[in-house]
């Protein structure tokens, strides 16, 4: 069983993504696993709908240590393995595979590739896995991760733990944020405000934009605003796309607020 609801619906925007660039290439979204986080699943769907949503096919690559066990013949035939979850999305259960293919450096890089040429048709590959993993998946590539968190002060801490891995391995810099709850606005800023503010302060980095998420809300509810933006602040890395006319992201990211 996938971490994916299996009525999960690709978007009616046909081909609508692949218009908007001069070459076609697949845009990575290193999305970092939180152990503290239980609505992971939820996150990655609604992650996938906003990009569905824009227009792009969508292959997610689940690999957290939380995530489902592979298919016995992934390492046989791993095209049979990546399930089709509706019209615009593929899944691949791939829990343990990036340290299961490292070469002698350490690095997973070449196994991504060729797990990523598996659905061509993808304009995202979205790769959820451990911090540690994906900077052994991402090497030097010029990214912007999604961080994942939820209201408490151990999931906050450990998106800030993926995010100080991330900028000092890899050199990344920049990155975006899911926070899941449960019709807590309010508190999901504050989460924001606060990771940013550590961001800044102590790593240099920097929280680009952040999308509440209501983890109760079905798969057919609408695409926040702020979701989208998430999804297409990742799109603008993609060579020759034009940033999509969105509102600009809010501000107050600046204050340390304690989390009670």
């Amino acid at each position: 069983m996938t971490a994916f609801s299996s009525s999960f619906k690709g978007s009616d925007q046909a081909d609508g993504l692949r218009r908007l660039f001069a070459a076609p290439r697949q845009q990575i979204v290193p999305v970092a696993a939180n152990r503290q986080v239980d609505c992971a699943g939820v996150l990655l769907e609604r992650l996938s709908l906003a990009f569905s949503n824009l227009g792009a096919h969508v292959f997610v690559i689940d690999a957290a240590d939380s995530s489902p066990q592979p298919h016995e013949l992934v390492d046989i035939d791993l095209p049979s393995c990546i399930e089709r979850l509706g019209s615009g999305v593929h899944y691949l259960a791939a829990r343990g595979l990036p340290r299961r293919h490292v070469n002698t450096r350490g690095s997973s890089e070449a196994w991504l590739q060729a797990v990523a040429e598996c659905v061509p048709q993808a304009d995202v590959v979205i790769v959820h896995a451990e911090a540690r993993d994906l900077c052994r998946l991402l090497g030097r590539r010029e990214v912007a991760p999604v961080l994942m968190s939820e209201l408490s002060s151990e999931s906050l801490t450990e998106a800030y733990a993926a995010m100080k891995l991330l900028s000092q391995r890899s050199g990344l810099m920049a990155f975006d944020l899911l926070v899941g709850m449960a019709s807590r606005p309010r508190r999901a800023e504050r989460v924001a405000d606060r990771l940013a503010s550590c961001a800044d302060n102590f790593l240099s980095a920097v929280l680009r934009s952040w999308a509440p998420v209501d983890r109760d809300l079905p798969i057919t509810a609408p695409v926040s605003t702020e979701l989208e933006r998430v999804a297409a602040n990742q799109l603008t890395g993609l060579e020759g796309h034009s940033a999509l006319s969105l509102p600009a992201a809010g501000a107050g990211r600046g204050l340390a607020l304690a989390l009670d």
